[in-house]
């Protein structure tokens, strides 16, 4: 059992800048891809940003690509989302997500293990 805990959300204006972060519980974290999703206001769950285990491999949906950038520290057990140049449609529930050996794939129920979420608001 892996527990995630993000954190980092928050209100930010448009062109303004977050760092979500999403620490593990476990000491195994480097067995585990991890991944970034979100669910605006109404709409589906979203693949966001995923990262490989050793962190060499990045992914990211087209809609976040050049502003956003997913990072990890293995020996702290945590990843990193930071997001730039933020717009309203990116307000959002933003989870991370934990895929037991994988890859980093943008494929939601590859992921074994979700956090609770943290909540995004980007106002015009």
């Amino acid at each position: 059992q892996v527990q995630l805990v993000e954190s980092g959300g928050g209100l930010v204006q448009a062109g303004g800048s977050l760092r979500l972060s999403c620490a593990a519980s476990r000491a195994t974290f480097i067995s585990y891809a991890m991944g970034w999703f979100r669910r605006p206001p109404g709409k589906e769950r979203e693949f966001v940003a995923a990262i490989s285990r050793t962190g060499g491999s990045t992914n990211y949906a087209d809609s976040v690509n050049g502003r956003f950038s997913i990072s990890r520290d293995n020996a702290k057990s945590t990843v990193y989302l930071q997001m730039n140049s933020l717009t309203p449609e990116d307000t959002a529930v933003y989870y991370c997500a934990a895929d037991l050996y994988g890859t980093g794939t943008s494929v939601g129920r590859s992921y074994d293990y979700w956090g609770q979420g943290t909540q995004v608001t980007v106002s015009a």
